[in-house]
């Protein structure tokens, strides 16, 4: 122990040699390091546990529950092999929301359609939703024609939740925010549970696909103006083309064109000049009929 003046000295009072003073110094600053260095060690190794949670988080077909409950897909091909393995594990129903541009390519809608006859064949229950503009994209007409030939059900609205896809109620597949086509992969039931609620709602009250080319003038004419009314309202609310033509599946080429009409019927000199004469004239207030109810 050190006195009022810092010497060191011992119990009894005398003091203390220098080397042995140094020695003692030393073992009490050994001491204090290795006591820092267990708690250093143990924070550390917490950290390394969380770093290893996260990482299964994100670790495609990484085992344990922490590891189901939410699988990060990077890209368009990981996507694909996990949904040809999943497919391949379906044994009941399919359920899928693919909201969507109709320009879409073609050649996309072939192994889509190869995965989906694999289903059908099996007798597993596939029902999709998609928007009402894919009544009027060739290549999307002919995948429906044929996937419901096999069985598949399918319904539109003009507009969608956003995508998704489930198997068995056991995995879902969900977009991720990035442009690099990837998706999560989730297993969590509850979650699973409430994006089929979700989907159950929307599907209620959507409209049972019918082939364009099977319907009347009539027919088709209502289906024009079931799309201009929701853009009459879309553009009420101040919504520009790029995010209307995201809403309703539909390319921004289209979306302008449909636009610059409704304001050429409307007599409107400018969008905003349409949402004041639609608003009088009570055409936001008139309910959108259906094309076909379920």
């Amino acid at each position: 122990m050190t006195d009022n003046h810092g010497v060191l000295r011992r119990e009894g009072g005398g003091p203390l040699p220098p080397h042995t003073a140094l020695a003692d110094l030393a073992a009490e600053f050994e001491a204090r390091i290795a006591a820092e260095t267990a708690a250093h060690q143990q924070r550390l190794a917490a950290l390394h546990e969380d770093i290893q949670r996260a990482t299964l988080l994100t670790r495609p077909g990484a085992p344990g529950a922490d590891a189901d409950a939410v699988t990060l897909l990077p890209d368009s091909a990981a996507v694909h092999e996990l949904l040809e393995q999943e497919a391949a594990r379906c044994r009941h129903e399919v359920i899928a929301c693919q909201p969507g541009d109709v320009s879409r390519n073609p050649a996309n809608l072939e192994p889509a359609l190869a995965r989906d006859r694999a289903l059908l064949e099996r007798g597993i229950r596939m029902r999709t939703l998609q928007q009402h503009s894919v009544r009027f994209h060739g290549p999307t007409q002919v995948y429906v024609a044929a996937a419901t030939a096999l069985g598949g059900e399918y319904r539109t609205a003009h507009e969608l939740f956003g995508r998704l896809i489930v198997f068995d109620d056991t995995v879902a597949f969900l977009p991720t925010d990035t442009t690099s086509w990837g998706a999560l992969a989730v297993r969590e039931p509850h979650l699973i549970a409430y994006l089929r609620g979700i989907f159950e709602q929307a599907w209620t009250h959507a409209s049972v696909y019918v082939d364009p080319t099977a319907l009347g003038a009539e027919a088709l004419g209502q289906a024009a103006r079931d799309i201009d009314a929701t853009l009459l309202r879309l553009l009420a609310a101040g919504l520009k083309d790029e995010t209307i033509a995201r809403r309703l599946g539909m390319s921004l080429r289209t979306v302008r064109r449909r636009v610059a009409d409704i304001l050429e019927r409307l007599g409107a000199g400018s969008r905003f000049q349409a949402a004041v004469i639609a608003t009088r004239t009570g055409l936001l207030d008139t309910p959108e009929d259906e094309l076909h109810p379920a």
